[in-house]
């Protein structure tokens, strides 16, 4: 298939793309490069991969591109809580506008297939795991801007969407801030960390597994099609605390402690169903102790470094 991604030299992007081009697909990216990020660079070998410098938002370009694509898979996005709350206006023109944008433009027989955070179920019921049919209550700038963007890809003829758990794992354009990332940094390098809030849960997923359920949804669309789809491991419903003690396994000499005073300012607390994507015959291959000795390693590359004499 032609495949459009938005935003594919991002931290998902530079995984997928690749996996991507690897099964068959000839790929175009569309990024404007703002971390000045070089990830896509062993993609040039491919004849099907082709990577424009620009923005999503650009209503010209993207039509110009959208005409030449069998699917699109916006990627392009302004990424977690604190980088919305710090730029709303940009958050909701990437995230909520640029795909309204793409959807407005594709044409009905165009497949639109977009990641958005399960994060916009906010605080779920104790002990009941949100499914698809749960009610949408996001407590961020970031998870009302991914849910309405849901919204539209969701209201087109040809449309999926993945609500993806927490990812971790590491990418050409790895992120440190995310939790399970975050976690395994400060107990290979600080070999402790402080935890506010422990009790809050969440689902986790790895960043290979979240290539492959594109890859997958591509494969079978039509049955999947026009539907919203929760992406995590069932086994990692996870409090910040049992999040630490899993780490805590691999490295024994980490501890963490839970603050007695404090609050964490992302309030999300569920534990999510996945059986519907399950139920398609799509499973994870990446455990969530895989996925830690993965990072121990990557972070015996990347040391962050860079003001420091050591």
């Amino acid at each position: 298939m032609k495949i459009l991604i938005t935003g594919g030299a991002g931290y998902i992007g530079s995984v997928l793309v690749p996996h991507l081009l690897n099964a068959g697909h000839e790929v175009t990216v569309v990024d404007n490069f703002l971390f000045g990020q070089a990830t896509l660079t062993d993609c040039c070998k491919h004849d099907l991969f082709h990577v424009v410098r620009g923005d999503c938002r650009d209503e010209v370009l993207m039509k110009k591109l959208i005409a030449k694509a069998d699917a699109i898979i916006p990627l392009a996005a302004i990424v977690g809580a604190p980088m919305c709350k710090l730029d709303p206006l940009a958050a909701r023109t990437i995230n909520q506008e640029a795909v309204e944008l793409i959807c407005r433009l594709a044409s009905p027989a165009q497949w639109v297939l977009m990641p958005v955070t399960n994060s916009g179920y906010g605080i779920g019921e104790k002990d009941k795991a949100c499914d698809e049919n749960s009610p949408l209550k996001p407590l961020s700038v970031y998870g009302v801007t991914k849910v309405e963007a849901e919204k539209a890809v969701l209201a087109r003829e040809n449309g999926l969407t993945f609500r993806l758990a927490t990812v971790f794992g590491m990418s050409p354009r790895m992120r440190v801030d995310l939790l399970v990332n975050d976690f395994v940094y400060r107990a290979v390098n600080d070999r402790a960390v402080v935890i506010f809030e422990g009790h809050f849960k969440r689902n986790y997923i790895h960043i290979q597994d979240v290539a492959r359920v594109f890859a997958f949804g591509l494969d079978n669309f039509a049955k999947m099609k026009g539907r919203a789809y929760n992406v995590g491991l069932d086994d990692a419903n996870l409090s910040k605390l049992e999040l630490a003690a899993a780490i805590k396994k691999h490295l024994p000499e980490f501890t963490f402690l839970e603050a007695p005073i404090g609050e964490d300012p992302d309030k999300r607390d569920y534990i999510v169903s996945n059986q519907r994507l399950l139920s398609t015959g799509f499973a994870p291959e990446w455990s969530l102790d895989r996925g830690i000795r993965e990072l121990m390693k990557g972070y015996s590359i990347l040391k962050n470094s860079k003001y420091s004499n050591v």
